[in-house]
């Protein structure tokens, strides 16, 4: 559906002039029905997903606001943040099966966020964790993976404990971190802050691969304790060898 710019600028200044209340929401529902005129029209018109375009908008989130919207004025109580991850997950959920149909569009057509990119992501995380996996086992490395250390009552733990710590360009390595990402600065200090500086605290210093690479002046921890490559080192040193 196309604006003219007319439209769009009248719009615009009644979103400025109205407060932020469910009242004047429902006021410029019933002065602007885009939305419910389009899927009026053709309820399987991807007209959600052309909203979000048009306004520059992640159909994801566009989806995901208009579902809160939806569930806050159809039931009692304001729908909690696990009810509206599991209709986005699953739009078979939503009872009214436009906005469904609407949600789905939304959430296969964003490259972005929305839990289809959640999925992709977690499958290749867990990937890269098996290659990593793959690699200290032909190194004949012992270690202690995620799930054996939370079943030892650890809350907070790197993908891998080494039982034995090992040398990496002349650091000593404890534990190994897989980030099937690039590191950027958002999301390496964001890291470092949640992650691995409670690591460090807990089980001494350790490494951090970004398979896709990372931003080269991050990697200026390793004096303190904490060393970032791109890849599997190849240059290990084990206790076996500093002995020989």
């Amino acid at each position: 559906m196309i604006l003219t710019k007319a439209q769009y600028d009248e719009i615009a200044q009644c979103l400025v002039s109205v407060p932020p209340t469910r009242q004047s929401l429902r006021k410029l529902k019933q002065r602007f029905p885009r939305y419910l005129n389009g899927v009026g029209r053709n309820g399987t018109a991807p007209v959600l997903l052309e909203l979000a375009n048009e306004v520059d908008y992640a159909p994801s989130l566009m989806a995901r606001i208009i579902l809160e919207r939806f569930l806050q004025e159809h039931e009692e109580t304001p729908p909690s943040k696990s009810v509206i991850n599991s209709m986005l997950r699953d739009p078979s959920q939503i009872p009214d099966g436009v906005l469904a149909n609407q949600v789905y569009q939304c959430i296969v057509n964003d490259c972005c966020y929305g839990p289809l990119v959640d999925c992709i992501k977690h499958a290749i995380g867990h990937e890269h964790e098996v290659l990593l996996r793959d690699m200290l086992l032909e190194k004949n490395l012992s270690f202690l993976d995620e799930d054996q250390l939370r079943a030892k009552g650890y809350d907070k733990t790197p993908d891998f404990i080494l039982q034995v710590p090992v040398a990496v360009e002349g650091h000593i390595i404890h534990w190994i971190e897989s980030k099937a990402s690039f590191g950027d600065e958002c999301s390496h200090h964001a890291y470092l802050h949640d992650q691995f500086w409670s690591y460090w605290n807990r089980f001494g210093p350790g490494l951090v691969i970004y398979w896709y690479g990372f931003i080269q002046e991050l990697d200026c921890n390793r004096e303190r304790g904490i060393l970032l490559k791109a890849c599997f080192p190849t240059d290990i040193v084990t206790l076996c060898h500093s002995v020989a």
